[in-house]
């Protein structure tokens, strides 16, 4: 329970928008912080893993239940539609470990939604590459 108190609000919700659609920089926040001498790197790196993979799963969910609208909208043709699954399907599982790299990531995540990747897979492919993402970046300024 102690964890839970000491959890850093700020760098969960920097992180989660920071995976979301919407621009972030949480990896700025991250670094801030691991400065202090008396902060746990491991539980900093922790939350921000846990805000960006909630976040990733946002847009999944975004993109499985909105790509309906999104169809309507942007008047997505079927072939395109079955261009990005077969596309997905040959690249999307190793191609979830990027999904934390800007400007692809975000969108991979919706993609995965809208093609009903499995979820629990999803889960583990983007948690080993954000964990990885920020496991690097605070050894590096450690």
């Amino acid at each position: 329970m102690i964890w839970f108190t000491q959890l850093d609000w700020t760098l969960f919700f920097s992180a989660l928008i920071s995976s979301t659609l919407f621009p972030g920089g949480s990896e700025a926040l991250l670094i801030f912080r691991l400065q202090d001498a008396s902060s746990n790197p491991y539980l900093l790196v922790t939350i921000a893993t846990s805000g960006n993979v909630l976040g990733s799963i946002i847009t999944y969910y975004m993109g499985k239940y909105g790509f309906q609208f999104s169809h309507k909208w942007f008047h997505i043709s079927l072939a395109k539609q079955q261009q990005a699954e077969n596309y997905f399907k040959k690249w999307g599982t190793p191609a979830l470990l990027f999904a934390w790299l800007p400007i692809i990531g975000d969108p991979l995540c919706l993609v995965a939604g809208a093609l009903r990747y499995h979820i629990y897979l999803f889960i583990v492919l983007v948690g080993i590459g954000k964990l990885a993402r920020y496991t690097l970046l605070a050894w590096a300024f450690i």
